[in-house]
């Protein structure tokens, strides 16, 4: 699962944040303009392969040393103390996220998660968002597909409130009827907005709805226009008390504290949580598709093609992980990427091309992402499938891998860097069943990858040309034809209220 963005956030920010999967150190991948551009760029030449300023570190990162407690109702407490700031940080991973979400109510577990911060204990929303910007606090909640996060970071001086306004958002919500209507009804308005103008926040929510058909995975995170109307006060109660429960919380506490004092102060105001009252859901093992299949969402409106092509991937836990991402940030990953050189720089298709993996429990998706104009559409896929086959087939050069072990080195210590990252990490590496070594062992494991290597993991971990799942936003009456090219077509508007398309042949 992804570092979580600060609230309030837009549509894209709470998507991203919503579908937050993969912890691993994934590269920075190229970022698009804020506005799709109107005509395309003018084609420039490729850059050359990066090479590394100087030779490769293999020292990295380690993790510091922490205290752990287990209370007796099943709170896992994570503290490590660090007393160069006067900060307090935590990272609260609760399990069960989207994926316990029941049919027909896509997006309950986001809202209930959204309504946690919206009044709690004695607090009504006004007033709990008034205590923590009254010391200069930080707190988010971030809704993910297998888990709800609650990030903050506050003064040690007010240590003491950050546990209480913790303790009410977990044990005490108010799940006022009012504010959940507001957040309802915004959200409503959000996915409506982001159909009628940039769809791209939207296209890895139609690609997991046409990918994982009958799947948790497949439901989307973040509610529907049809999902979202029905979810009342008595659907986020009852999720409330199936989902929210001292076994399912793992809280990870970063700063200036005594770390035996705060345990005694968490289990004061934690101890006596009750478990939550429904076992959690298992979430069934994906696996790749066979073939290739086309979803093509109809925008009548549209100038653009948005795509996205991919297929499963792997889980957060797989031993290739490092390399597995080393890979994708030569494929696609950074600014110099194979895609953004092919797709932008040298053909000025577009102004941005990236690929990504998302890694959960199970197996995610791995999928490359880009856009342009309607007119060019065919050609923007074929140079994006002609990338992806020969680099599945070829890897790396030495060049390559260099630049990229360079890169990944260089990336990784500013995501570990304050109280608050280092917090989550401890949450997301307790959640994942992992221990300290995927963070101390990163740097030898990047160092340490071959180029012969590399193209193993690349060709178990990339699809084959011959199976992709396709999903196509754009003018259906003038992509029908380039969408035939590349397998059997399903089509739904981008008017319908559901992501998820009518039922596809063979899927």
């Amino acid at each position: 699962m992804s570092a979580p963005m600060m609230s309030p956030r837009s549509l894209r920010s709470a998507l991203a944040a919503l579908l937050f999967t993969s912890a691993c150190a994934t590269a920075p991948a190229p970022t698009p303009s804020p506005t799709p551009p109107p005509a395309e760029p003018q084609a420039a030449s490729a850059p050359a392969t990066p090479a590394p300023a100087a030779p490769l570190s293999t020292k990295g990162v380690t993790l510091p040393e922490t205290t752990s407690v287990t209370l007796k109702n099943g709170v896992r407490l994570l503290l490590v103390e660090k007393h160069e700031l006067p900060l307090v940080s935590f990272s609260a991973w609760l399990r069960g996220g989207a994926v316990t979400d029941p049919a027909g109510k896509e997006g309950l577990a986001a809202l209930t998660a959204e309504l946690l911060q919206k009044g709690a204990g004695s607090r009504n929303a006004q007033q709990f968002a008034d205590a923590v910007d009254g010391v200069g606090g930080e707190l988010e909640v971030v809704p993910g597909r297998e888990g709800l996060v609650l990030n903050g970071s506050f003064q040690s001086r007010d240590t003491a409130l950050m546990v209480e306004l913790l303790s009410d958002m977990l044990v005490r919500p108010r799940f006022d009827a009012q504010e959940l209507e507001k957040a309802r009804a915004l959200r409503v308005s959000e996915i409506a907005s982001a159909k009628d103008g940039d769809p791209r926040a939207l296209i890895g929510v139609y690609f997991n709805a046409f990918h994982f058909p009958a799947h948790p995975y497949g439901g989307s995170a973040v509610g529907s226009e049809a999902s979202l109307p029905g979810i009342s006060r008595n659907d986020v109660l009852g999720w409330a008390k199936a989902n929210l429960g001292a076994d399912r919380l793992i809280l990870s506490v970063v700063g200036d504290f005594d770390a035996k004092l705060l345990a005694a102060k968490l289990e004061s105001a934690l101890g006596g949580w009750a478990k939550a009252s429904q076992p959690l859901p298992t979430v069934p093992a994906t696996a790749p598709t066979k073939g290739r299949h086309v979803l093509l969402v109809d925008k009548p409106d549209a100038t653009q093609t948005y795509f996205a092509i991919g297929n499963t991937g792997i889980r957060r836990t797989d031993p290739d992980r490092v390399v597995a991402e080393l890979g994708n940030t030569v494929l696609g990953g950074r600014f110099t990427s194979l895609l953004n050189t092919e797709l932008r720089v040298k053909t000025g298709l577009t102004y941005g091309a990236r690929s990504s993996l998302q890694s959960h429990l199970q197996p995610g998706t791995v999928v490359l992402t880009s856009y342009t104009q309607t007119a060019s559409t065919g050609r923007a896929i074929d140079l994006a499938l002609d990338v992806l086959t020969r680099y599945r087939q070829e890897g790396m050069d030495d060049a390559m891998l260099a630049s990229a072990k360079a890169y990944v080195l260089g990336q990784f210590p500013p995501t570990l860097e304050t109280g608050e990252q280092l917090a989550m990490k401890l949450s997301e590496l307790a959640f994942y069943g992992l221990d300290a070594r995927d963070v101390n062992g990163f740097a030898g494991d990047v160092s340490a990858a071959s180029r012969d290597g590399v193209r193993t993991v690349l060709q178990r971990v990339l699809p084959a040309p011959e199976d992709l799942t396709f999903v196509l936003i754009g003018k259906a009456e003038a992509l029908r034809d380039v969408a035939r090219k590349y397998g059997p077509v399903t089509e739904m508007k981008i008017s319908d209220k559901r992501f998820a398309p009518p039922a596809a042949p063979g899927r």
